[in-house]
């Protein structure tokens, strides 16, 4: 099985857009890559768009991976919020600050 590397540029894209301005840019993530028919992630979406993402090496293993890694109410499917959970997820760094990020989000709500 081939993997692909992730490269974390999220830490930047927080510091240049603010925590409203990167919660933005994934929304536009997920809309790239959602099934608009249904609403969500799917794996044929996923692996249809991969492209946009600079993924499309990505086995089909790889994109179910994903997907289960993501799926948090067991659906097969990402919605917005599980994608951006999962996007989160993938930056060890904004983890570090998501508490940080989250409250200064909910201020400038």
């Amino acid at each position: 099985m081939a993997s692909f590397v992730f490269e974390d540029f999220f830490p930047a894209m927080v510091e240049k857009l603010g925590a409203e301005g990167f919660m933005k840019e994934l929304c536009n993530g997920f809309r790239l890559l959602v099934d608009g028919d249904k609403g969500v992630i799917t794996f044929e979406s996923l692996k249809k768009n991969s492209e946009l993402l600079g993924l499309q090496d990505m086995s089909d293993e790889e994109v179910n991976c994903m997907l289960r890694e993501g799926d948090l109410d067991g659906d097969g499917a990402l919605n917005e919020m599980e994608f951006c959970t999962l996007m989160l997820r993938l930056s060890p760094e904004l983890m570090k600050t998501s508490t940080k990020m989250l409250v200064e989000a909910i201020v400038n709500f």
